[in-house]
């Protein structure tokens, strides 16, 4: 019984870490040029999107595409070529999903304009809502001189059938 359980215990812990993905993940090291090529390095290996992961930057994803963009990005940097150059390289690849902040538009204007003009459209609908409601309220007639009659007639028919 306690090996069973034992044996248990240990499937778990190693499925869970093999599904992290951070038991299994290689540590890179690699030498840049300067100070100054690291740091575009980590600004472009930030800016970049993993298309397997979705979520992440190229700089934080453990998926093997993610590592060839960092390598691409490394070989890119070390021929000589620019942020933009090699920003524009990976658009031309990956499409503008592999940008953090895609490019404003014709295709990506639903992308931009999409929340405020669901935030603006729903204001506009609560205000007509609100709108409504008031003029409802201000709508009620008032009761005719004959409506007022008939109304104290039942209620003190109502009152005297309570006694």
């Amino acid at each position: 019984m306690k090996a069973w359980l034992a044996a248990m215990i240990m499937g778990l812990a190693l499925s869970s870490m093999a599904l992290s993905g951070t038991a299994l993940a290689a540590i890179e090291a690699h030498e840049f040029a300067s100070d100054a090529e690291l740091a575009r390095y980590r600004h472009l290996a930030d800016i970049l999107r993993c298309p397997k992961c979705q979520n992440q930057n190229i700089a934080e994803s453990n998926s093997p595409i993610a590592a060839d963009l960092r390598a691409e990005v490394r070989r890119m940097l070390a021929a000589g070529h620019t942020d933009q150059q090699i920003v524009q390289f990976m658009v031309e690849r990956y499409g503008d999903f592999v940008l953090y902040q895609p490019p404003f538009d014709v295709r990506t204007i639903l992308l931009w304009l999409g929340p405020a003009g669901l935030l603006m459209g729903g204001a506009v609908m609560l205000g007509s809502r609100v709108a409504r409601a008031r003029r409802a309220r201000s709508a009620a007639l008032p009761l005719t001189e004959t409506e007022c009659q008939r109304l104290a007639q039942l209620l003190r028919s109502t009152d005297t059938r309570r006694k």
